[in-house]
């Protein structure tokens, strides 16, 4: 089955990638992602070289690491390969894009990493989350009941990006009339800037990046002064470990504050919406049986991946599965491909809402650095699904989706579709 419904578009992309020198083959490129072609090149490398070094690049060579335990294992040796923003980050851009690479906790190594971490996870714990149920809920029917029935539009706007952009305010405890001001800020963090797009270039980013840092620093000069509360700005300004920190690494954490409460929920609430219309199959085994709901956020987490890799840096030479990763060298886990690894997943290419192991996938990474914020991506997508089950009878993609230009965040633009009026 193919990635998305474009069966002709995936056959040239496979002679095309088929057709290159292995030492050629390059799957960081945003042009890629955007027309959900990277998938044959992804197919090719963990069949024939799973450990892949690519030297030529505009952010130069890169090793590719495509097959899902070879992704585990690299993402679990933080003794080895390094997530620090000195030596590189977790893009893999890493420094390089004409921009200083931004301390945040999800680019440093221990002891630095973990306390910095710890300092947030209560927003986000078992506690907290249960506490944030009903107002998510709340929202949801809010946003649902608002739309328009029998007419078309974009659903990425008017709800996928709604929510998040609401819980995001919430989590920041920002006044929920500036909530898309925050997720335009998380898009152009990612952004690749080419003309027509939501930046043009490096001088427009940099000037948006100093709307958005003067935007947080007003937050933590109100919450540093104001008794300690529950939301993320408050937790950074009160706990000890980040109350000093310097200004550039406070907001080094919001932009990956920002990013993962945006990117993740986001991109996959949309991306369940085109899975079940590419699966109508299993888009009626759900309406069948809500009860699948939990088993089908986990599996459209899978199939969506909705950050496409992580980066990593060498600090020693390394033996791996036969190759010499040298010091120094960039390392790059292309979660979208270890997702997609057939000998790891059955039927991986297929959008299976039942299967027996749902949860078995790397969206969220492995070992210290996975997504601090997982739980609270699964409950809203789950109390989304929930709320749509109980009100339409279907949401019918009728136009292809325009996807995000670039090979970080795998996402959607706009999607259009219609909720078709009951008979």
């Amino acid at each position: 089955m193919a990635a998305d419904g474009n069966l002709m578009g995936l056959v040239e992309a496979r002679a095309q990638a088929y057709a290159l020198p292995l030492a050629k083959l390059n799957p960081a490129q945003p042009a890629l992602f955007q027309a959900d072609a990277m998938w044959p090149i992804f197919e090719r490398l963990r069949a024939e070289d799973p450990v892949h070094y690519c030297e030529e690049h505009e952010f130069g060579p890169y090793w590719s690491i495509t097959k899902y335990n070879d992704i585990m294992a690299i993402d679990t040796d933080h003794g080895r390969f390094s997530s620090d923003f000195m030596k590189g980050g977790i893009t893999i851009a890493g420094g390089q894009a004409n921009m200083d690479p931004l301390p945040m906790f999800i680019a440093m190594d221990p002891p630095k990493h973990d306390v910095q971490r710890k300092a947030v996870t209560p927003a986000v714990n078992p506690t907290a989350l249960a506490a944030m149920g009903p107002q998510i809920r709340e929202r949801c029917a809010a946003i649902l009941d608002g739309l328009p029935i029998g007419q078309e539009f974009d659903w990425v706007d008017l709800v996928s990006k709604e929510l998040t952009a609401m819980t995001l305010a919430t989590l920041f405890d920002a006044p929920q009339e500036d909530r898309r001001k925050i997720t335009y800020w998380s898009d152009v963090v990612t952004a690749a800037p080419q003309p027509g797009g939501i930046v043009e270039s490096i001088e427009q980013k940099m000037a948006i990046f100093g709307e958005y840092h003067a935007y947080f620093t007003g937050l933590w000069n109100a919450k540093v002064n104001a008794p300690p509360a529950g939301d993320l700005i408050s937790m950074l300004a009160h706990n000890p470990a980040t109350r000093n920190m310097e200004p550039r690494e406070y907001f080094g954490n919001v932009v990956l504050l920002t990013v993962g409460g945006n990117d993740t929920t986001r991109n996959t609430i949309s991306g369940s919406i085109l899975a079940l219309n590419q699966n109508p199959d299993q888009y009626a085994k759900l309406r069948a049986n809500p009860e699948l709901i939990p088993s089908m956020v986990s599996e459209t987490i899978r199939w969506q991946t909705p950050l496409a890799h992580m980066r990593r840096t060498a600090l020693e030479d390394v033996e791996f599965q036969g190759k010499t990763i040298r010091k120094g060298d960039k390392v790059v886990m292309w979660y979208v491909s270890g997702n997609r690894d057939e000998t790891v997943i059955d039927r991986p290419n297929d959008y299976i809402i039942d299967r027996e192991r749902p949860r078995q996938h790397i969206s969220f990474g492995f070992g210290i650095h996975r997504c601090v914020g997982n739980r609270l991506a699964e409950l809203q997508l789950t109390i989304i699904w929930e709320e749509i089950l109980k009100r339409f009878p279907a949401i019918e993609l009728v136009g292809e989706p325009k996807r995000v230009y670039s090979s970080f965040v795998k996402g959607y633009e706009t999607m259009p579709v219609v909720i078709p009026r009951r008979n």
